[in-house]
């Protein structure tokens, strides 16, 4: 391990696992050098280029497939009435066929007709599959399972846009695009790329990941249940419309990323993975290859072809759709073998390090995680990867060359976990300043993290999103009189999120509507709501009626996004507090220049509260303003002079006014941007 001393000096309490740090890089550095010698790993990951069903230059087609339990392989579609066409088997598993082109030179199939692949299994069975390979895919109706449809336009999306430069910090806006209309319908790429990128744009965020792209046929399942890894969903609209989508977002300044589903896939047989070639192995693990809680199948990381099939995934979408990122879930089911019995704590005082070395860890997916975050910074060096949260997990951003996994942020949970603890449990005059200050900063500060109030987890049906608890069902409506229960969740909803967004991380993260408090969660249609899309949409209608207070929340968001924009505390060095007052529910820290400064008491405004300053400061933000819906209680643009006088050992400090339930952002009065 190249660099393992810099992982130490870091973590000098993982040097009693060196050992597992040495076993996962040595399966890495092996797995490596073994496809870099056979084939080359430039190859080995474009496999989209030789495998699944694709014309050539001359107009023929080409098709391969990995199918090791097949005697005998046929494709069959609309463009032959249906009559079977042999593949011939050509080693390792592989079967090969060639369609040569129409007499007139044109391609044999026709774009978006209809194809299966037909598998004479070696015990004699004759079944019917979707390549895996499969680049586009429609529901039949009634949601019964999908139609394999060959992709093939006579013309394609040209991406006229260069990509956005890759951003040194993250404002990300987290959307699914089926639920991003005001109808009770599945929305779609062109209604996104039309009404929601401007808004994304507008709002300030640099960042879009979306959820649910890739092809599943179970919609609840928010695209967990992945069944066709290179097909976008098609409820959405068509591969091109989705180019289009990332190509405008890239003309705005947008790096887009998606999700992926790289440790599950869906247990579907017909128009999934699962019993491809009519065994449970396959791309799989035979016997224990299933996650029953999720209903779902675990990869095998130590087949050849498994690895060929996701990092060929990636690559794809970043060669075909110019996609700029990923978000990794399903992380559990790649470090452990047996992920059911991993009980993630809500503790980080505990060291929880030992939980994740030793016999219980999945040597194999680990040594994958590593294998393709390694390949995707070598060839894509501004490739973004995300993982999804793994509370106490060390090394997860760390470079591969340490003996760490390779991500370039991790999703941290802290915050919202402290919140949501903090307005289910404690009465507001309870709060404690500590209790915010120790378990909203985990230990690991030397990974790049992405803090949130709340993402699509907790506006899932069954959760309690923060608009809900702090607002209620009080009127938003201008014309009925500010209620203190609406006053309390509009100043803690401003507030939560300014404290997330700047105190700990290098990104911060949104979920589609919050930035307006939507005031519903989201509930997919499924039979147990009567596929009710009630829930399933976000209704931006209410950010933009001039008559209602959600326009206050849109507004504050888009001035905070943009405030970060201006001073840049996202690519800064950590927060340091600088006062966090029990007594006072009071909470100071600096970061990137700035002083922020929050009081979290229900009630008492302090209008001469001292903090250590070393400079004459000027209000840049401030959650009590008018046009957030706030009270206006200091002046815009006030100017706080420093005086000489010891506060907190600090030589100087000045008096600000800092009213209840309000938090000011204060900059350098000589400040240049």
């Amino acid at each position: 391990v190249p660099a393992i001393e810099n992982l130490f000096r870091s973590y000098p309490q993982l040097r009693i696992y060196e050992d597992d740090i040495r076993a996962r890089y040595g399966m890495f550095e092996k797995t490596k050098m073994s496809i870099e010698r056979e084939e080359g790993l430039e190859r080995f990951t474009q496999g989209h280029k030789e495998f699944g069903v694709m014309m050539t230059e001359d107009g023929g087609v080409r098709c391969m497939e990995w199918i090791p339990n097949a005697k005998a392989v046929y494709l069959k579609g609309e463009f032959n009435n249906w009559n079977l066409i042999q593949y011939r088997e050509i080693g390792f598993d592989k079967w090969e066929l060639f369609i040569p082109p129409n007499r007139d030179g044109s391609c044999a199939i026709r774009h978006c007709s209809e194809l299966k692949i037909v598998i004479e299994t070696k015990d004699n069975q004759r079944i019917e599959r979707i390549s895996p390979w499969a680049k586009y895919v429609v529901q039949r109706e009634g949601n019964q399972g999908f139609k394999w449809r060959f992709w093939n336009p006579p013309s394609s999306q040209r991406f006229t846009h260069t990509r956005p430069n890759k951003p040194d910090r993250l404002r990300i806006y987290e959307a699914h695009i089926g639920i991003a209309s005001d109808r009770c319908e599945v929305s779609t790429y062109r209604h996104f790329t039309s009404n929601i990128l401007p808004r994304i744009r507008d709002q300030g965020y640099n960042s879009l990941l979306l959820m649910a792209v890739i092809e599943h046929s179970y919609y609840p399942s928010w695209g967990y249940q992945v069944t066709n890894y290179f097909a976008t969903s098609s409820r959405y609209g068509t591969p091109e419309e989705f180019k289009e989508l990332v190509q405008t977002a890239h003309g705005m300044g947008i790096y887009v990323m998606v999700d992926v589903m790289h440790g599950e896939a869906s247990k579907n047989v017909l128009d999934g993975l699962n019993i491809f070639d009519g065994t449970e192995a396959c791309f799989f693990e035979e016997g224990a290859g299933f996650n029953n809680e999720h209903d779902t199948r675990i990869f095998d990381y130590k087949k050849w072809e498994t690895l060929r099939f996701l990092m060929s995934q990636l690559r794809y979408y970043v060669n075909e759709y110019h996609v700029d990122g990923f978000r990794f879930n399903g992380l559990s089911s790649m470090i452990f073998h047996d992920s059911s019995k991993h009980v993630q704590q809500f503790s980080f005082r505990d060291n929880q390090d030992s939980q994740y070395f030793g016999k219980q860890m999945k040597t194999d997916g680990l040594a994958y995680i590593m294998l393709m975050n390694d390949m995707l910074h070598r060839f894509y060096p501004n490739v973004i990867t995300i993982t999804e949260d793994v509370p106490g997990m060390p090394a997860l951003c760390r470079p591969v060359s340490e003996g760490g996994l390779g991500f370039d942020y991790r999703l941290c949970k802290d915050a919202a976990n402290v919140w949501e603890k903090l307005l289910n449990d404690t009465r507001d005059e309870d709060w404690n300043m500590h209790f915010i200050r120790q378990m909203i900063r985990e230990n690991r500060v030397e990974e790049k993290r992405i803090m949130f109030t709340e993402h699509h987890e907790q506006n899932e049906v069954g959760r309690m999103t923060m608009s809900r608890k702090l607002i209620g069902d009080s009127s938003m409506s201008e014309s009925q009189q500010l209620t203190p229960c609406l006053d309390r969740g509009l100043s803690l909803y401003k507030m939560t999120r300014l404290f997330t967004h700047a105190f700990a991380g290098q990104g911060f993260l949104n979920f589609i509507g919050n930035e307006f408090g939507h005031p519903d969660w989201v509930e997919l249609p499924s039979p147990s709501n009567n596929d009710s899309y009630q829930l399933a949409r976000r209704q931006f209608h209410l950010a933009d009626n001039q008559q209602l207070r959600y326009k206050f929340l849109n507004r504050f968001d888009r001035a905070m996004n943009k405030t970060e924009v201006r001073y840049g505390w996202l690519k800064s060095n950590q927060a340091v507090v600088t006062r966090a007052q029990e007594s006072d529910k009071v909470f100071v820290f600096e970061r990137a220049g700035l002083i922020f400064a929050f009081n979290f008491h229900p009630t008492k405004s302090y209008p001469d509260y001292r903090i250590p300053v070393d400079n004459s400061y000027k209000i840049v933000l401030d959650t009590d303003d008018r046009c957030f819906g706030g009270h206006s209680r200091n002046q815009a643009n006030v100017e706080f002079h420093a005086k000489t006088g010891h506060c907190d050992n600090f030589p100087n400090s000045m008096m600000i006014y800092l009213p209840s339930r309000s938090a000011l952002v204060l900059s350098l009065s000589n400040f240049a941007h």
